[in-house]
């Protein structure tokens, strides 16, 4: 299955029905009055959330959807047939958006949820409604309003509790394969990770949580360097990220400056997600001495104070994966319970998303804007990196 996290659609509700102008005519009844009914209602358009679901392909391809019109008013007082809704399924984690007013119509955060896009026509009133007493055959009668018609972006973001964050080979994919029963693509070489990956880490039957694994950035990526920014959109719903940091580079550079450089990537992209928790993670340590691991670490918080959660790990060791996964846990526990008890937290949080998304759309928009005038600068016969419509999506939960 190709993953596809944004689509543009257009919904068109169903028109109302039109009022019907009719007297009633019956033997030995020479004036019996207007029977004109009302007409039906237009249907709406519908998105609804599946679990099921894991990507916006469907949409990519078929943008047009539309639901029907009321049927006309009939004599007798009859009214019209009411059109029926049209239902999308959209996967869990779907934001819908106006394309013309950049307005957010919506979140589909849980299964089953419903989020009405287009308001179908009101019905049409029949002349029956304007029969009074001072007009016994009224021949008025009104149409039926037009149903909503929307240009709608659908952008899909995966809902993990966790989020990894890393340059290309920091080993991100095997630690969550290590942790979950998520299997990603794990090779030699950069890049390996094309699509996010997300694995449920389950610590006891009622104790689990979710991460999500994304492609590593490199220094430039706000640029358009490596695969670019366009996947940090995924880590606005987490929590809290992981910081995950080769201490033992093939390159041998300096493990610091590649914090640092991360960093700067990630302020570029969206201040709000850069002052996300961060926990950094030392991976690899088994390919260095325990003294150098140390002094790394003395460096690290001389230099960079904002991370006091420092863990050391080895994937292929699994060394210190159970420690790490059950601070995750607890600390995750403890902001569950924290929303449970008050929930303004609940609110602040829905709040801080909503304007780290904002700060990710600019940023997007930005290096989309800039790729468009880098290919026409060069003349180039390359596509756009940003689409990926060739790139098959790995989604897995245990």
């Amino acid at each position: 299955m190709k993953f596809i996290d944004e689509a543009i659609i257009f919904v068109k509700a169903g028109n109302g029905g039109n009022g019907c102008l009719s007297f009633r005519r019956e033997k030995f009844i020479p004036k019996g009055g207007p029977d004109g009914g009302d007409g039906g209602d237009g249907g709406c358009v519908i998105l609804q959330a599946d679990n099921n679901l894991n990507t916006l392909i469907d949409y990519r391809y078929q943008p047009h959807y539309s639901a029907a019109s009321g049927q006309s008013g009939k004599s007798k007082n009859c009214t019209g047939q009411n059109g029926e809704d049209t239902f999308l399924k959209v996967p869990v984690g779907t934001t819908v958006i106006d394309e013309e007013t950049e307005e957010i119509i919506g979140e589909l955060l849980s299964p089953d949820i419903k989020l009405k896009v287009a308001q179908g026509g009101f019905h049409g009133l029949g002349n029956m409604r304007f029969k009074s007493s001072t007009n016994r055959a009224p021949r008025q009668t009104t149409v039926g309003t037009k149903g909503e018609f929307r240009k709608l972006r659908l952008e899909l973001k995966v809902l993990a509790d966790v989020g990894l964050l890393g340059l290309p080979n920091a080993g991100k994919s095997s630690l969550i394969t290590s942790l979950s029963a998520a299997k990603p693509k794990i090779a030699n070489y950069p890049f390996t990770t094309l699509v996010p990956n997300l694995g449920v880490v389950r610590l006891q039957q009622h104790r689990s949580f979710v991460m999500a694994d994304i492609p590593g950035l490199i220094p430039g990526a706000s640029k358009g360097a490596g695969l670019g920014i366009r996947f940090l959109k995924h880590l606005t719903r987490t929590r809290f990220i992981l910081h995950l940091v080769d201490v033992a580079p093939q390159d041998e550079s300096d493990p610091l400056l590649a914090i640092i450089e991360l960093d700067r990537e990630l302020s570029q992209f969206s201040l709000s997600l850069e002052s996300r928790p961060r926990w950094l993670v030392l991976n690899k340590t088994d390919l260095i001495s325990k003294e150098d691991l140390n002094q790394l670490i003395v460096r690290i918080k001389n230099e960079l104070p904002r991370y006091s959660n420092v863990h050391c790990i080895s994937t292929i060791n699994r060394d210190g994966l159970s420690k790490l996964s059950n601070e995750l846990m607890k600390e995750l526990e403890i902001i569950w319970k924290n929303e449970r008890e008050n929930p303004d937290l609940v609110s602040n949080e829905n709040i801080y998303s909503k304007k780290i998304q904002k700060e990710t759309d600019i940023s997007i928009k930005r290096l989309l804007e800039l790729r468009k005038k880098q290919l026409k600068t060069s003349k180039s016969d390359q596509s756009d990196y940003l689409d990926d419509s060739d790139i098959e999506f790995e989604y897995t939960n245990e």
